[in-house]
């Protein structure tokens, strides 16, 4: 009992600091093979579009996938029972594929399933092989079923998120979008934005946290145009110094509009509607600010937009290709652009085509 209380206490901070999905559950069925004397552990989670059971985490393989009625897992799964097997090669619903693929032999099995708030299940939590005995206990059963339930409930909250996230995120592109009504962006330049972004913000290396805000906060760097009138910002032809003047405050515009907001993503998006047009040398707009002044964020969404202007095709012109692209990149490396963030760009050239390529301009 002393022993299994400090293997709890050792993983306890673990979790507790962990924000990873996979990491966490990678965690707990590290904790579940310590604690009960297994050789491996694995969770399946149930794919409803593929009718698949698919090992998120699992000990000695890289991943396993089984039809959701096949095994002891899908039977765990399909039931809802907790199996506790003594030698799985004389159960039949044992199924043997899965060690002749790996070379591995299964002989002890403990399956508990995973029930989410509704006591739906949702996959699997599987032990195998109790080591120096041919059987897991009565401990160990209770052992995993708590186990599970935490992993269960992490899952359950992981998925929500997700789909929280996604929802946030269609918001976000569908806002940002709504000046399609007095610009002719397309909604894919907003996304591409975001997503050359991501790139970059990774490379530069902010955390993760950052990574994603800085996607989601780049596609709202025009939003401000919703402030200009018709007449300057859908002028066929080439601007008066005083048009010039109008145009340029989208800028300030898009500041008013996100400013003063509790929320981190929107305080960076503020940043960027406010600071996108400014330049390394300080030739930029609206304030003319110079190197660092220009937070991260402006400088990294600034290079992008430019290059998804200069890579698409415009009433005044035809989309460039990767040779006079990266010849212009290299020539405003410390002009127009902070160059770090140009060489990570460059450095990023095919991943930046790429998605180009993949998110072309639709109406």
């Amino acid at each position: 009992m002393e022993k299994k209380l400090k293997i709890l206490l050792q993983y306890s901070s673990k979790l507790a600091s962990e924000k990873s999905l996979k990491k966490v559950l990678l965690y707990l069925t590290d904790l579940a093979k310590d604690i009960m004397e297994a050789d491996r552990c694995s969770i399946f989670l149930y794919d409803k579009n593929k009718g698949i059971l698919w090992t998120i985490v699992a000990h000695g393989v890289e991943k396993i996938e089984i039809k959701a009625d096949k095994g002891i897992a899908g039977y765990v799964f399909k039931t809802g029972e907790i199996m506790n097997i003594p030698d799985a090669y004389k159960d039949p619903r044992f199924d043997r594929d899965v060690d002749k693929k790996t070379g591995y032999r299964t002989v002890s099995v403990l399956a508990v399933p995973l029930l989410d708030s509704k006591q739906n299940t949702i996959g699997v939590f599987q032990v195998i092989n109790k080591k120096g005995r041919e059987k897991f206990t009565e401990e160990d059963v209770e052992l995993l079923r708590h186990i599970a339930l935490y992993a269960s409930s992490i899952i359950e909250n992981a998925v929500l998120y997700e789909k929280l996230k996604k929802a946030h995120e269609d918001v976000i592109y569908r806002l940002s979008h709504a000046t399609k009504f007095k610009d002719p962006e397309t909604q894919n330049h907003i996304i591409r934005v975001g997503l050359y972004c991501e790139i970059l913000a990774r490379e530069a290396g902010l955390d993760e946290e950052d990574v994603e805000l800085v996607k989601l906060a780049a596609p709202m760097h025009d939003i401000g145009k919703v402030g200009i009138p018709d007449r300057v910002l859908l002028k066929p032809g080439k601007l008066s110094d005083e048009e010039w003047e109008i145009m340029k405050k989208h800028t300030i515009y898009g500041y008013e509009i996100l400013k003063n907001s509790d929320s981190k993503l929107l305080q960076i998006a503020a940043e960027i509607a406010l600071e996108h047009h400014e330049r390394w040398d300080g030739t930029g707009y609206p304030f003319g600010k110079k190197g660092k002044e220009i937070s991260i964020y402006g400088r990294i969404t600034s290079i992008s937009d430019v290059f998804d202007a200069l890579t698409s095709d415009r009433p005044y012109k035809k989309a460039w290709g990767m040779k006079e692209t990266v010849q212009f990149l290299k020539d405003q490396r410390g002009k127009h652009f902070d160059p770090l963030i140009t060489d990570l760009f460059l450095k990023n050239i095919d991943r930046m085509f790429s998605i180009k390529r993949e998110l072309g301009d639709v109406d």
